[in-house]
C-alpha cells in the first residue's frame, strides 16, 4: 500500500467506540465551543459579505448554514467554517515547529454528515479523525519555517473528516486525500505583514475544496496515490522525510488541543494572563505605565510579536489586531479583558491602546522557548513612572491541555460569545443536543443552527 492507502484503511477502520470517555467528553466541548464562536461571527462585515455571495449562488440545499439556509456541502463548508474562524477565538493544537486549528475542520464534516443523514456518532467519530490527521501531520510534517501556512496539512485532515463522514470506501476515501492534499498547498504570507481577510478564511477555503475532493472521489475520479512519498510529492517538495504509522493511530489527539480563554491569537493567552494579575495589584495605574515588557517564547515572537512575520505595532483592523501582542497586552492592561469588544473599529483606533501599543517591548528567550510547547511560559514586567516595576509570571492558563475546560466552563464561554444572538432557551437547547451527540441523529444539531437568528432583536 501506498502512505496515503494506510492512512485511508485508518480512517475506514475507525469507529466511534474507539474514542475514549475522555476524549468524547473534549471533542463535545470542542463542537459547542466552535459552535458558539461561529455563532458570534454571524454579523461580522467579512461574513456578510460571504453570506451575499453563497445566498447569490445557490447551491442545492443539502447541508444548513448556521443563521438559516441551507447549500451545497462545500459552500455551506465554506461558510460555517468562516464563522468559526472570523473571531480567532477557535481552539489550537501546539506542534513544537507549527499551530494549527483543529476545529477548522468542523464546518466541512458537518456538512458532509448532515448530506449523509449521519448520526451524531458518526460525526464525532469523523472530527476525531480530522483531530488525528490534522495533529499528527503537524508534529512531524511542520511547514511553516518553509513559507506554507498550516491550512496545507489540514487538506489532508479535512478530506479524511469528511469522507468519514460521507461513508466512502478505502479506495474513495484515498483519492479524496490525495486530490486534497495535492491541490491546496497554500502561502504563509497568509499570517505575514498586513493581515486581510484572508487569514480568516484561507482554512474555509482549504476545507470547501477538501469537500468538493471527497465528493469527487465519491463519482469515480481518482487522484495521485502517491501524494506524500512520490516523485514531486509533498514530502520531496515541502516537508521532507516523516514517517507515520496510520495503522497504529489512535483517536485521542483530542485531548491535546487547547481552548482559548482570551479572544487572542493562541500564543498570547498565558501572556494576557500574566497582564490581568499585573492590573489587578494594588499599585497598578494605567496611567503611570511607562513601560511594559514581555518575555516570551521564540514561536510566540515570531508570529505576534514583531519577529520574522512583520511588525505588530501598525494595528488598523481586527486582522491585525488579534495577530499583535502589543495591541492585545495594552488593551488588556486597559479594559481588563480581551473579548470579542476589544476589536471593535472603534476600539482599535482610539489613542489610549495605539499609544500604549508603543510602549511595548517584547522578546524571546531562549529558556522559555525550550519549554514550549509543553508549556506556554511568559514574563510580564510594567514600570511606573516613578521606575517602580510591577511583575508577574505564567506557565500555562485555564483551557491549556495542563489545566483543559471542562463542561461547565466552555459553556460559560459559550453563553458570553452567543449572548447577542440567542436567548437563554435557544443557547440551552444547542448546548443540550451537543451534550447528547452520542444518542441524537446530526439533524438535531442542524436544526438548532439553522434556527439561530442573525441577531436578537
Amino acid at each position: 500500500m501506498t502512505e496515503v492507502e494506510r492512512l485511508a484503511r485508518f480512517v475506514d477502520q475507525r469507529r466511534f467506540e474507539d474514542i475514549s470517555a475522555e476524549a468524547r467528553e473534549q471533542l463535545k466541548i470542542r463542537v459547542l465551543d466552535t459552535v458558539g464562536v461561529a455563532i458570534g461571527a454571524l454579523d461580522a462585515p467579512p461574513i456578510l459579505a460571504v453570506f451575499r455571495l453563497v445566498d447569490e449562488l445557490g447551491g442545492k440545499p443539502l447541508s444548513t448554514l448556521i443563521g438559516g439556509g441551507k447549500t451545497a456541502p462545500d459552500r455551506a463548508a465554506f461558510f460555517n467554517g468562516a464563522l468559526s474562524r472570523y473571531l480567532d477565538f477557535m481552539d489550537s493544537y501546539l506542534a513544537p515547529r507549527e499551530t494549527n486549528h483543529p476545529s477548522d475542520n468542523m464546518g466541512a464534516v458537518l456538512a458532509a454528515a448532515e448530506m449523509r443523514g449521519a448520526s451524531g456518532a458518526d460525526f464525532l467519530t469523523a472530527l476525531a479523525i480530522a483531530y488525528q490527521v490534522h495533529t499528527r501531520l503537524s508534529d512531524v510534517a511542520p511547514v511553516r519555517d518553509k513559507g506554507f501556512d498550516h491550512t496545507t496539512q489540514g487538506a489532508y485532515a479535512a478530506a479524511a473528516g469528511v469522507a468519514k463522514a460521507l461513508r466512502l470506501p478505502p479506495d474513495q476515501i484515498a483519492n479524496a486525500i490525495a486530490i486534497s492534499g495535492t491541490a491546496n498547498v497554500a502561502l504563509r504570507v497568509t499570517r505575514t505583514g498586513a493581515l486581510s481577510h484572508w487569514k480568516g478564511l484561507a482554512y474555509p477555503n482549504t476545507a470547501m475544496a477538501a469537500t468538493h475532493a471527497a465528493l469527487l472521489a465519491a463519482h469515480g475520479i481518482t487522484g495521485p496515490q502517491e501524494v506524500f512519498e512520490g516523485n514531486k510529492g509533498f514530502k520531496e517538495t515541502i516537508s521532507g522525510p516523516f514517517e507515520i504509522d496510520w495503522l497504529a493511530e489512535d483517536l485521542e489527539r483530542v485531548r491535546l488541543t487547547i481552548l482559548k480563554k482570551h479572544n487572542a491569537e493562541i500564543h498570547a493567552q498565558s501572556a494576557l494572563d500574566a497582564a490581568l494579575d499585573i492590573r489587578s495589584q494594588a499599585n497598578f495605574a494605567i496611567d503611570k505605565v511607562r513601560q511594559v515588557r514581555l518575555k516570551t517564547f521564540r514561536v510566540a515572537y515570531q508570529i505576534i510579536g514583531g519577529g520574522e512575520e512583520g511588525d505588530k505595532r501598525t494595528v488598523r483592523s481586527k486582522e491585525e489586531a488579534d495577530h499583535s501582542l502589543p495591541y492585545m497586552l495594552a488593551v488588556a492592561l486597559l479594559d481588563g479583558e480581551v473579548q470579542p469588544e476589544q476589536y471593535a473599529p472603534e476600539r482599535i483606533a482610539r489613542s489610549d491602546v495605539q499609544d500604549l501599543l508603543r510602549r511595548v517591548v517584547i522578546t524571546p528567550d531562549q529558556a522559555l522557548s525550550e519549554r514550549f510547547p509543553q508549556r506556554m511560559p511568559a514574563m510580564l514586567e510594567v514600570e511606573l513612572n516613578d521606575g517602580s516595576v510591577l511583575r508577574a509570571a505564567r506557565d500555562d492558563y485555564h483551557g491549556f491541555y495542563t489545566n483543559p475546560f471542562d463542561w461547565t466552563a466552555a459553556r460559560q464561554k459559550f453563553d458570553r460569545v452567543t449572548r447577542a444572538f440567542l436567548t437563554k432557551t435557544a443557547a440551552n437547547r444547542i448546548a443540550d443536543v451537543i451534550a447528547g451527540l452520542d444518542d441524537r441523529p446530526i439533524s438535531e444539531l442542524a436544526a438548532c443552527l439553522a434556527s439561530v437568528p442573525r441577531r436578537m432583536s
